[in-house]
C-alpha cells in the first residue's frame, strides 16, 4: 500500500469516527467529505459486477444511506473497518439484487403464461374494425384532420395549410374529433 493510500484512508476513518460522535454542522461536513471519498469506490464496484451505469449509481446511493445510516446510529462499532462495511455492503446488496433477479425469472417462468391476459386476434380485429367506423361518421372536416395528423404524421400547420384553415383552428377541430372517436369507440354512440 503506497502512502497515499493509507492516508486516504486514514483520513475516511478519522471522518467514520467523527460522524459517529458529532453533531450538527460538524457532522454534515464529515459525512460530505466521507461520501465524496467512499461513493466513488461503491459505484465502481457497482459497474464492476453490475455492468449498468444506473444500477452501479442505485447501488452507490443505497450502500452509501446504509454507511452513514450506520454511522449516526451507533452501529458501526469498528469505525476504522469503514472501507471493509461499504465493501462488504456492496457485495451483499449485489447478492440480494442478483438472487431476486433470479427468483422473478423462475417466477415468470413458471407463471409466466398465467399472468400474460387473454388477448384474442378477433378481439383486435374487432376494435380496429371498431376504429375505422367509427372514423367513417367522423363529418369530412373532421376525419381530414384526423388522418392527416395521424396517419400522415403532419403538424397542425401544415395539415391547416393542406385545408386552408389556420393551426389553432386544426388543434381544436383535432380535439373535438378524437372526443367523438373516443365516444363512438367506448360507447357505441357518436357525439354530435
Amino acid at each position: 500500500m503506497d502512502a497515499v493510500e493509507t492516508g486516504l484512508q486514514g483520513r475516511e476513518v478519522v471522518l467514520a469516527r467523527s460522524i459517529a460522535v458529532a453533531a450538527g454542522e460538524q457532522a454534515r461536513e464529515a459525512e460530505a467529505e466521507l461520501y465524496r471519498l467512499l461513493a466513488p469506490r461503491a459505484r465502481r464496484y457497482g459497474l464492476r459486477h453490475l455492468r449498468d451505469s444506473h444500477a452501479a449509481d442505485d447501488l452507490m446511493q443505497h450502500v452509501m444511506a446504509l454507511t452513514l445510516e450506520q454511522l449516526r446510529s451507533g452501529r458501526l462499532r469498528e469505525p476504522e473497518r469503514i472501507l471493509s462495511f461499504v465493501l462488504g455492503a456492496c457485495r451483499l446488496t449485489v447478492q440480494e439484487l442478483r438472487r431476486g433477479a433470479r427468483r422473478r425469472e423462475e417466477l415468470l417462468q413458471y407463471y409466466g403464461e398465467a399472468l400474460m391476459p387473454d388477448v384474442v386476434e378477433d378481439d383486435v380485429a374487432m376494435g380496429h374494425q371498431r376504429v375505422a367506423e367509427c372514423l367513417q361518421r367522423l363529418p369530412e372536416r373532421e376525419r381530414s384532420v384526423v388522418l392527416l395528423s395521424f396517419m400522415e404524421e403532419r403538424e397542425a400547420g401544415d395539415v391547416g395549410a393542406a385545408l386552408g384553415l389556420s393551426a389553432g383552428n386544426v388543434r381544436v377541430i383535432r380535439h373535438r374529433a378524437i372526443a367523438r372517436l373516443r365516444d363512438c369507440v367506448e360507447s357505441g354512440g357518436v357525439r354530435r
